[in-house]
């Protein structure tokens, strides 16, 4: 039955045959070439996604970039104009109802009857998804409550909740059918420091059970919990992969290396080494720069500093790794876009 197959996915139940088997099934989100136009106006271009079981998956872009139309269709709110897309290998066209027995959706403003309190929020969303005994239900919405931080709050009326724990109280109630993927849009794009932290919190937890797709503009957010990024502008999708390589900025890893005194004698120490991929070097200030390429990050970690501070005739005042602001990048990639459509 509907709750016998529920039970499978309480967190801390030990593995079933057939929650192994779901597991094996790495990418949960597949998209080729999908495509959504309105008239002359293309609001998706040939989107390829693939979003891997129990990722964090942030999903960026300015706004109109075509976000919520990508949304839309992986629901099977609406249908593609071409293309075509997969999530747990069935197609968004054909079996967006089975696809949706198994999603929580958080919408960016969710909506609740102020008078009811969390528990009895988390109980009439229940209903709609989960038909196991009235004792299993209750089980599940104490579960829910202590996974996103409101048990304390469980019996109050969610008008009195502040903006952060009404967000906790939309991704409980998203999450309180154990779905195999929960898709956020902006689930903390409203919130104060401290609301936001709780939210991040909240994803972290939820890694263990579930996959998470969730949209933002927010991006230190992203650099914090994200795994996997993909930025989309003007419904065109114009960088994807894992959060460390777009922060290395396309260039592989490197070290910035400050220092002052008898640097050539350095570059020729340095140089040498078989991890070392190139150095490229500047003046600053009356100190002299170095980007260290370098193709072993181990090696890199235990040598570099080490080699450098063999020459007595050298000071060195910094050195670590180098680290784009995914901000930087982001803005980059979009303005380069827009360039090119000019």
């Amino acid at each position: 039955s509907d709750g016998k197959l529920a039970l499978l996915w309480y967190p801390g139940v030990d593995d079933e045959p057939l929650e192994k088997g779901r597991r094996q099934m790495e990418c949960v989100i597949h998209t080729h070439g999908l495509t959504k136009s309105y008239g002359a106006v293309k609001a998706l271009k040939s989107l390829d996604l693939r979003v891997h079981r129990n990722s964090i998956f942030g999903f960026l872009g300015p706004n109109g970039a075509g976000k919520t139309t990508a949304i839309k269709l992986l629901l099977g709110l609406i249908r593609p104009t071409s293309g075509t897309g997969e999530i747990f290998g069935l197609d968004i066209g054909r079996e967006s109802v089975a696809i949706r027995d198994r999603i929580g959706y958080l919408p960016q403003e969710p909506r609740y009857y102020d008078h009811m309190t969390a528990r009895q929020t988390l109980r009439y969303a229940a209903r709609f998804s989960f038909k196991g005994p009235k004792a299993e239900i209750e089980k599940r919405i104490s579960e829910t409550l202590k996974l996103v931080g409101l048990a304390d709050k469980a019996d109050r009326p969610v008008k009195g909740f502040s903006g952060g724990e009404r967000q906790r109280l939309g991704i409980g109630q998203a999450q309180v059918h154990y779905p195999d993927l929960l898709i956020l849009d902006e689930p903390a794009a409203s919130l104060d420091p401290i609301g936001r932290r709780d939210v991040l919190a909240v994803m972290e937890r939820l890694r263990r059970h579930t996959t998470i797709f969730y949209c933002t503009h927010i991006l230190d957010d992203v650099q914090r919990v994200s795994d996997t990024v993909a930025i989309l502008n003007q419904g065109q999708l114009v960088a994807q992969g894992p959060v460390e390589e777009l922060l290395a900025g396309g260039e592989g890893i490197a070290y910035r290396v400050t220092m002052k005194g008898d640097v050539e004698s350095a570059y020729q120490r340095i140089s040498r080494q078989q991890w070392v991929r190139s150095i490229q070097s500047r003046p600053r200030n009356g100190a002299t720069i170095w980007t260290v390429g370098v193709t072993d990050d181990g090696a890199a970690q235990s040598l570099l500093l080490r080699l450098l501070l063999a020459d007595e005739r050298l000071v060195v005042t910094g050195v670590g790794r180098r680290e784009h602001e995914l901000e930087d990048i982001f803005v980059s990639l979009v303005e380069g876009v827009q360039d090119d459509n000019r």
